[in-house]
C-alpha cells in the first residue's frame, strides 16, 4: 500500500510552530529582540521614523486555488501583495506576521510549501517572519501583517493630486490579468508572482512634490479613481501610452479580449501609480526610471472635469 501522506493533524500546533520557526530561521536582532515562539513579537523602532503597517488576507477559493497554483507560489504571493502596500507608502520592510488557517487534513507538504514560499519572499526583501498564529478552519487562508519604516513625515499618501499634475506608472500593465485568464482557460498553472516595487517606492519618497501614490491591485481605472476621489478633479489618459509586455496585444486578440480593457480593469499588476507636478525636475520618464530602478511611463494628466477619459467604461471594483 502507498504510504499515507502526513497531515497537520498528525503534528499538532506546537510542532507546526517549531516547524515554521526552523524554516524562518529568524535570529534575535536589534529591531526584533525575540525570535519566533513567544505570544507576541517585540519591535524596537528607530528614532525619527514612522512605522507603516498594512494587512491583507489571501483566502482559498477567492484569491487562490490549489489546482491552479503551487503551495510555494501561494505563500510567496501572500507576502508580495502586502509588501506592495509598503512600496506605495515609500516604506522599507521591517518584518511580517502570518496568520495561517487550514483544515487539519491538509497535507503537511502543502503547509510546508506555503511557508517555504512565504519565507523565500521574506528573505528576498529582508522582511523576516517574526510571528503570527495557526488556526483550524474549513479552508486555507493566509492573513499577513507587514511592518515598514519611513523617515518621519515622509510617507507617500494617496491624497494631494492637483490640476495639471502628470500621471505615471511603473513597469507594465495587464500581464497579471492575462496570465490569470490563460491559466483559467487552459487549466494550467499560474506561476506569475507580483513584484513589490519596494526600491521604487523608497526612491519616490525622496522626490519632492510626489502628489499621490497607490499600488495597482484592483486595476488602473479603479485605483486611479481612488486617487481622484474627493478632489473634484478628473484625468485624461492616453491609452496608447499604457505600458504592456511584448506580444500582449496579440495574445489578447487570440483570446478574444480587448487589450486596453484588460490593462484598465484586469488588476493585480501591483505597479505604482503616482502624480508629479509638471514642473518637477523628475517629470521626465527616462530620468525618473533611472532614479526608481524600473521603467516608468507617463500615461496622462489631471484635468478640471471630473471622471476618467481615455479608458473603457468599467464598473467600480469592490472587495465584497
Amino acid at each position: 500500500m502507498p504510504r499515507r501522506e502526513r497531515t497537520l493533524a498528525d503534528l499538532g500546533e506546537p510542532a507546526l510552530i517549531r516547524r515554521i520557526a526552523r524554516r524562518a530561521g529568524h535570529p534575535a536582532s536589534a529591531v526584533w529582540p525575540k525570535a519566533i515562539g513567544d505570544d507576541a513579537a517585540i519591535l524596537r523602532p528607530r528614532k525619527n521614523e514612522d512605522l507603516v503597517l498594512s494587512t491583507d488576507a489571501q483566502v482559498e477559493g477567492t484569491h487562490f486555488r490549489f489546482e491552479r497554483e503551487s503551495p510555494r507560489a501561494i505563500g510567496r504571493r501572500a507576502l508580495a501583495v502586502n509588501l506592495s502596500d509598503l512600496a506605495a507608502m515609500g516604506a522599507r520592510p521591517v518584518g511580517a506576521l502570518l496568520s495561517l488557517c487550514a483544515p487539519p487534513e491538509l497535507a503537511l507538504s502543502v503547509f510546508d510549501g506555503m511557508v517555504a514560499g512565504f519565507v523565500d519572499e521574506s528573505r528576498r526583501f529582508d522582511c523576516p517572519l517574526v510571528g503570527g498564529n495557526l488556526s483550524k478552519a474549513r479552508e486555507c487562508s493566509l492573513t499577513v501583517t507587514v511592518v515598514g519604516r519611513v523617515k518621519r513625515g515622509h510617507a507617500l499618501r494617496r491624497e494631494g493630486l492637483r490640476l495639471g499634475d502628470l500621471l505615471f506608472v511603473t513597469g507594465e500593465l495587464g500581464a497579471a490579468a492575462l496570465a490569470r485568464l490563460r491559466a483559467d482557460r487552459s487549466g494550467g498553472q499560474l506561476r506569475r508572482i507580483p513584484t513589490a516595487r519596494i526600491e521604487a517606492g523608497l526612491a519616490l519618497a525622496q522626490i519632492p512634490q510626489v502628489r499621490a501614490c497607490i499600488d495597482l491591485s484592483d486595476g488602473l481605472a479603479s485605483d486611479l479613481s481612488q486617487l481622484l476621489e474627493c478632489t473634484g478633479l478628473g484625468a485624461e489618459i492616453d491609452p496608447g501610452s499604457l505600458p504592456s509586455p511584448r506580444g500582449f496585444t496579440r495574445s489578447c486578440v487570440s483570446l478574444g479580449l480587448d487589450a486596453t480593457t484588460l490593462q484598465a480593469a484586469g488588476g493585480e499588476d501591483y505597479e505604482l501609480l503616482f502624480g508629479l507636478s509638471p514642473t518637477n525636475e523628475w517629470a521626465d520618464p527616462r530620468r525618473l526610471g533611472k532614479r526608481l530602478g524600473v521603467s516608468v511611463s507617463r500615461i496622462g494628466h489631471v484635468v478640471r472635469r471630473s471622471g476618467i477619459r481615455g479608458l473603457p467604461k468599467i464598473p467600480t471594483a469592490h472587495h465584497f
